[in-house]
């Protein structure tokens, strides 16, 4: 399954697949004039019985050709506290180094404050951070809270460096998402022909859930994780495995697995050539689930989505979560 946007897209265009399924992994590759984007996301849970860690592994990069730079930088923790009640919230912990592997004259690093248990919500989302020269002496300092805003106090002025976009109307109702977020699953009809069948805008499921079905959403979902499991026993008993189509898996200069774009995907959109691949029933589906929604007369509106942590019933991350691993 993939996702590729263009919208909004002066600064590129992106593409991101679930290259692997067990264990799960996903990748994405981004890129415009001014710079080259990608990474791959594996991740390891860690349940602690009223929370969830999500540990991820794997770099991400950024290159700037104008300056002949390239950044290489790790995630940090992120734990769901309160996993099982209404009341679960995310943080975010751990220590960030960013590295030019063009060019060593500095490094930056940024720490992720884990909060403390007995705190007040204002010690929450702390950031602290330096850049570092080659000697080890600080160059700058920063910090602040990621969600508010990050300040440097170490330039001739003292100002804000970074801070996050203001958050779109009615946001509560929407899970706290950016307006990003919210247009992911958005599906007009110049975009649809253009799009590959496993899109995972043309998930069936995905598409019933976002309208409020969540009974037939989790029917839906049924029959096309089967589907997948039927796909994946006959490659098994031919003695093949899946091969996604538009990334492939090489070693980086440290000699990491990591997945990169082969390039083909968006020589294909120009010319349409999706329409050879397999996996029509997700085509036909969303054909079907249109044509209920039609006599239904219903019509998008904000939702209380089931929340999961690997369930079987889709949840908030159905927007931001390739979730078919077919191509």
């Amino acid at each position: 399954g993939l996702y590729s946007a263009t919208k909004n897209s002066a600064d590129g265009k992106k593409l991101f697949i679930l290259v692997c399924h067990h264990p799960p992994i996903s990748a994405c590759h981004a890129e415009s004039e001014s710079f080259t984007f990608w990474q791959d996301q594996r991740w390891k849970n860690k349940f602690w019985g009223k929370s969830l860690e999500i540990v991820p592994t794997g770099m991400v990069n950024v290159t700037l050709p104008r300056y002949g730079d390239h950044y290489e930088w790790n995630k940090v923790v992120t734990c769901i506290h309160n996993v099982l009640s209404q009341q679960r919230y995310l943080e975010h912990y751990g220590e960030v180094t960013i590295q030019n592997l063009t060019n060593n004259t500095c490094t930056c690093k940024i720490t992720f404050v884990k909060s403390r248990y007995w705190g007040s919500d204002s010690n929450k989302n702390e950031v602290q951070g330096t850049v570092i020269d080659q000697s080890g002496n600080v160059i700058h300092r920063f910090g602040g809270l990621w969600h508010e805003g990050i300040f440097c106090d170490t330039l001739p002025t003292p100002k804000c460096i970074w801070k996050p976009n203001p958050l779109p109307k009615d946001y509560l109702l929407y899970y706290g998402f950016s307006s990003f977020a919210m247009e992911l699953n958005e599906l007009t009809p110049n975009l649809k022909p253009l799009l590959p069948p496993t899109d995972t805008r043309l998930r069936p499921d995905q598409r019933m859930l976002e309208e409020g079905m969540v009974g037939e959403a989790d029917k839906k979902k049924d029959e096309v994780e089967e589907i997948q499991r039927e796909r994946r026993k006959h490659l098994s008993k031919r003695g093949e495995e899946h091969v996604p189509r538009f990334f492939k898996k090489a070693k980086d200069s440290c000699g990491r697995d990591v997945w990169l774009t082969n390039g083909t995907y968006w020589e294909l959109r120009k010319n349409p050539g999706f329409s050879n691949l397999e996996n029509h029933f997700l085509t036909d589906w969303i054909d079907e689930v249109e044509s209920i929604l039609l006599s239904r007369n219903t019509s998008p509106r904000p939702r209380k989505l089931p929340f999961c942590v690997g369930s079987k019933t889709n949840c908030v991350y159905v927007y931001v979560s390739p979730v078919c691993q077919q191509e």
